[in-house]
């Protein structure tokens, strides 16, 4: 690989993210050159000594070249002329594998798709077909097309690495920056609860840059907890999360049992977390934060609003702070949705 020398910044991992976007915003990186990093510290290639950045140190450093842009996937792509507006413009990439989903009447071009696909993306291994997230573990239906016979992957995200299996559990990439946002907002010594964890990156982004006093990260799927008691011993978090197999059902219990209640409750299950909201009622403090995601049609929105009230007011909880945000589209007019949820108990 081709190496020139120039002027780049350190910056630490927890911070790269927010840096990247702003040397992007304001021009300032390389775009010809490579990002390079070690142990603790991301490099990016500056055209310029950026202003206001005085806490993270300039460095001269030799950094790969970029090689030239391939070809869109879908100029390059085998299948008749007419069909390749049917194409899709995203998928998404866990760690080294694409996730994509094709229309009907592509799927016999899938070969063909997957490989061209594995062709634009030079640190893919594999492309998966996939069907929509089903089911009470949230997997999905998974077919390798093209490349490494796999579905097991590293992700990485704000210097995380997360183990991920995509065939048996949940992951979506999609949320990186709704969980950095979630640990912002945690204060220290709080008590999280992630009642459907999957392969804890929640949990793990909580335990890695708030500091909390300790977060139970639950999940029923077996696969899914395996992979998280993994992930919080990679990330060095095991002082501060406490993964548990359960049935969301069952928190109340054992919640009960450790005399222990939540300051602060992450409901990350779309389509069927408000069957599970009294549970999370059950669990919280006097004053509880509940980070509750769902994925609706944009007229039913309000509706499921209303319905959290409901099973508040029978509870005896007061709910506060119900506006919806969308954090992304999953179909035409339906959006995966986000609500922090402000629950206080009424007086007894």
């Amino acid at each position: 690989m081709k190496v020139k020398e120039t002027t780049g910044i350190r910056v630490p991992f927890k911070d790269a993210e927010k840096i990247r976007k702003y040397l992007s915003e304001k021009k300032l990186m390389r775009t010809d050159l490579l990002l390079s990093k070690d142990k603790e510290y991301i490099y990016f290639p500056i055209k310029e000594v950026p202003k206001g950045l005085t806490p993270y140190k300039i460095i001269k450093k030799f950094f790969g070249k970029k090689e030239a842009k391939t070809t869109s996937y879908k100029e390059t792509t085998s299948i008749p002329d007419k069909l390749k507006h049917e194409l899709p413009t995203s998928y998404d990439i866990i760690g080294d594998i694409i996730l994509a989903k094709l229309p009907k009447n592509l799927l016999k071009y899938q070969k063909e798709i997957g490989e061209s696909l594995l062709k634009s993306n030079k640190n893919i291994k594999t492309v998966c077909l996939t069907e929509p997230i089903s089911g009470e573990f949230r997997i999905r239906n998974i077919k390798v097309i093209a490349g490494e016979e796999r579905t097991t992957t590293t992700h990485t995200e704000y210097g995380l690495t997360f183990n991920v299996d995509v065939k048996n559990t949940y992951f979506s990439p999609r949320l990186a920056t709704e969980r950095k946002r979630v640990a912002s907002l945690v204060k220290q010594g709080e008590i999280v609860v992630d009642m459907f964890a999957g392969v804890a990156p929640f949990s793990i982004m909580i335990a890695k840059y708030a500091d909390p006093k300790i977060v139970y990260s639950i999940d029923k799927n077996l696969d899914a907890v395996k992979y998280a008691q993994e992930n919080v011993r990679r990330n060095n978090v095991l002082d501060k999360i406490d993964v548990i197999h359960a049935d969301a059902k069952e928190v109340p219990d054992i919640f009960n049992k450790k005399d222990v209640r939540a300051d602060r409750i992450i409901m990350n299950l779309p389509f069927s977390a408000h069957l599970f909201f009294v549970y999370s009622l059950e669990i919280s403090k006097e004053y509880c934060i509940i980070h509750y995601y769902d994925i609706l049609k944009e007229e039913k929105i309000e509706e499921r609003i209303d319905a959290l009230k409901k099973i508040a007011e029978k509870n005896k909880t007061i709910l506060t702070n119900l506006d919806a945000r969308k954090i992304k589209t999953y179909a035409p007019r339906e959006f995966y949705i986000g609500i922090d949820i402000t629950a206080r108990k009424k007086p007894m």
